[in-house]
């Protein structure tokens, strides 16, 4: 079975995939953050890069890995036009603390740039990493952004990128593209049964049913 560890890049994780020496690498983090993770990846043989989506705090320091590690990056097709314009999707949000994330969020967008980086791999639902020494399934979360992935892992564990956060509480995302598709893919997390649930932001917990409000999670 894989181990997940998780590389905490201020307030965004990333995640080490590794499996009996192979390893795959998803999100990046933002730029500051960049050698924290090349460390990680230093210490085992890193094969792809897998992006949940398109935001900046998640792709920042794709290119740079991906020409350290010399290995490919990974994502899916609705979300390519996300790395070349950060503001091609509004950003909606629900309630005053993701109106709090969505203002932060948009600045950040104003600001912060994506140094530029094609990714070589283009994810469905129902792709396999095998062939990267990891037995996970790709998964399409729309709703966050239009081209949301998530990995099920050895059937024990989902990375869920931003499709759900346990930011200040575990649930949908207070920021979003489509709020409707992101329900129907929080219904889709749970549809998954036992699993453990590893976050775009925030510390992992297990598997639940979305539709409800919950805050009970790790700190």
């Amino acid at each position: 079975m894989a181990e997940i560890k998780r590389i905490r890049c201020g307030s965004v994780n990333s995640y080490l995939v590794e499996d009996h020496g192979r390893a795959i690498l998803v999100d990046t983090g933002r730029k500051g953050f960049e050698e924290r993770i090349l460390a990680q990846c230093r210490k085992t043989k890193v094969e792809l890069i897998v992006l949940t989506h398109g935001h900046v705090d998640h792709v920042q320091n794709a290119a740079y890995l991906k020409s350290v590690l010399g290995v490919p990056a990974a994502m899916h097709r609705a979300d390519l036009s996300l790395i070349k314009d950060k503001n091609i999707e509004p950003l909606c949000y629900q309630g005053f603390l993701g109106m709090v994330v969505a203002e932060i969020s948009s600045k950040s967008m104003e600001t912060d740039r994506i140094p530029e980086f094609t990714p070589e791999i283009l994810l469905n639902e129902g792709d396999w990493l095998t062939d990267y020494g990891i037995n996970a399934r790709v998964i399409e979360l729309p709703g966050h952004t239009g081209g949301s992935i998530g990995l099920d892992i050895d059937g024990k564990a989902v990375i869920v990128g931003d499709a759900l956060t346990n930011m200040f509480y575990p649930g949908v995302s207070m920021t979003y593209y489509d709020r409707e598709a992101m329900l129907k893919s929080a219904d889709k997390i749970s549809a998954l049964g036992s699993r453990t649930v590893y976050f775009g932001h925030g510390c992992r917990l297990e598997n639940r049913d979305w539709s409800r409000g919950n805050d009970d999670a790790e700190r």
